[in-house]
């Protein structure tokens, strides 16, 4: 498995509720850029609407030797058992809750898959705990270490 982005922004804006695999429907040059890691999803969020999953404002740059030009900011179908979609939709209309993709890759069949998650947004006083925990974790590490 090549991971090609994780989105790091989510995971410290974001509690990871439940994730799922999904399948991306990218066109050739998209897939291309892909694999060069041309990808940005810093600003991508998901939706659901008319029974299918969405994600919006995920920026793949054209690939620079394909003669055909796209949208790199286009809304790109995901794919996904008609169950999922149903789960997704109950946590979703959740108050709260929001798609957030968390990273991009490629399976060892070669197909571009998507991990997305039902996320809710994290306080300041979350991260601010989150990342004293982090610190005392740290320090007890290197106390360990000191102390064989």
């Amino acid at each position: 498995m090549k991971v090609v982005a994780n989105n790091r922004k989510a995971l410290h804006d974001y509690h990871v509720l439940e994730s799922f695999e999904a399948g991306v429907v990218l066109g050739g040059g998209e897939v291309k850029s892909l694999r060069q890691g041309m990808v940005s999803m810093s600003d991508a969020y998901g939706g659901i609407s008319d029974g299918e999953v969405f994600i919006y404002n995920l920026h793949i740059s054209p690939y620079k030797f394909s003669s055909g030009q796209y949208n790199p900011k286009r809304k790109r179908k995901l794919l996904l058992k008609s169950r999922e979609i149903k789960k997704l939709y109950g946590l979703v209309q959740q108050r709260g809750n929001t798609l957030i993709p968390l990273k991009i890759y490629f399976n060892e069949r070669g197909f571009a898959k998507m991990e997305v998650g039902v996320c809710k947004r994290r306080r300041l006083y979350d991260k601010k705990e989150k990342i004293l925990k982090k610190e005392e974790e740290r320090k007890l590490a290197k106390v360990k270490k000191i102390a064989r």
